[in-house]
């Protein structure tokens, strides 16, 4: 699912050439999408954008196939992930399995900053045992089955340049106000003082993004921008009422 996201079709698609169909959720993208899309046997479908986990639920009510595997469109299978998805079917020991995913960030490997084996959620389940939760952005799943994990990742490409993670960002901070704000959380002092800068820290030390270099450094400084500007959009949202002037 995505949107103008034919770049990362192109790449991502003849990755997944083994899969008996794959279903790709457009939110009527401008790009040659629908094009890409044509051209490898993609079902593509079209749906208003109300948020990510909405259209991970309806990509599983279009599926036809017994097991799925979730894949979004920055990400790209390996020989290796598919040798061991189709050993792991022919005598499946669970319903839903994690995958490690290895990520980039301007081109590079991460091997810290929490981006590897970045476990987001399970990717290979059998239809029927996971739903998504219909949240904005960053959605949760009910799962109730015993989980496995996969040992072969796949690679996530969500970074490759600083302009796609600003990008992005500016995106993510306005969804997550938003849902924040529709669970009625609120923005407070503490958490606009004190949460940027723990977030930081948490990045750099706790999860070694030092150990990263220079490109763990970056995320560690944008993950504390992030924070902070994901509680800024929220006050925001809670005075949208402009004052009354005198």
């Amino acid at each position: 699912m995505g949107y103008n996201e034919e770049a990362n079709l192109r790449e991502l698609l003849p990755t997944v050439s083994w899969a008996d169909e794959i279903i790709y959720i457009d939110s009527f993208s401008t790009d040659n999408t629908a094009e890409v899309c044509a051209q490898h046997g993609v079902r593509h479908v079209n749906m208003a954008f109300e948020g990510f986990g909405k259209l991970r639920n309806r990509a599983l009510d279009l599926a036809t196939h017994g097991w799925i595997v979730s894949i979004d469109s920055d990400e790209r299978a390996t020989p290796e992930f598919a040798e061991e998805l189709k050993q792991t079917l022919q005598n499946p020991q669970y319903d839903a399995y994690f995958v490690p995913r290895r990520n980039t960030f301007l081109g590079r490997p991460l091997q810290h900053s929490g981006m590897y084996p970045d476990y987001r959620q399970p990717q290979v389940f059998r239809k029927g045992a996971l739903r998504y939760r219909e949240d904005l952005v960053h959605e949760d799943y009910d799962c109730a089955s015993p989980k496995g994990y996969f040992k072969n990742f796949i690679w996530q490409h969500p970074w490759p340049t600083l302009k796609v993670m600003l990008a992005k960002g500016e995106r993510y901070t306005t969804l997550m106000a938003e849902k924040k704000y529709s669970r009625g959380e609120r923005a407070t002092w503490e958490k606009l003082v004190l949460n940027p800068p723990a977030a930081f820290f948490k990045k750099l030390l706790l999860q070694l993004s030092i150990l990263d270099g220079m490109p763990g450094f970056f995320i560690a400084m944008i993950h504390a921008h992030y924070t902070f500007v994901k509680y800024a959009k929220l006050w925001e949202l809670e005075h949208s009422s402009p004052p009354k002037l005198p």
